[in-house]
């Protein structure tokens, strides 16, 4: 599954009690450059860039699908240089809790 078909996905992994409360828009910079937007405990996606993410997670669409399956630890791939972070960085720690990457 290519990064892009998975990031259309996420819409219907998201995690509604683990999204409550939250307004932010999650960028993901990849081949095919896509962003999130949660709020009200739903998930929009959107292809392109957004012009004010919360946070922007760059990374190689492999290594961005393995992540996104929690094939590939959030940490590890940061400290490793595959992942780079740019904006909220507790934001970018909870996308884990906020997908279930069974789902995808």
């Amino acid at each position: 599954m290519s990064a892009a078909d998975l990031l259309k996905r996420l819409p219907q992994a998201l995690n509604a009690d683990a999204a409550a409360g939250l307004d932010c828009t999650i960028q993901f910079a990849c081949t095919e450059p896509a962003h999130a937007q949660i709020r009200d405990g739903r998930c929009v996606m959107s292809t392109g860039t957004n012009t004010n993410p919360d946070v922007t997670i760059t990374m190689d669409d492999d290594d961005l699908v393995a992540l996104l399956k929690g094939e590939l630890n959030g940490m590890s791939a940061f400290m490793q240089g595959k992942l780079q972070i740019d904006g909220d960085l507790q934001l970018a720690q909870r996308l884990p809790a906020l997908f279930d990457a069974d789902k995808l």
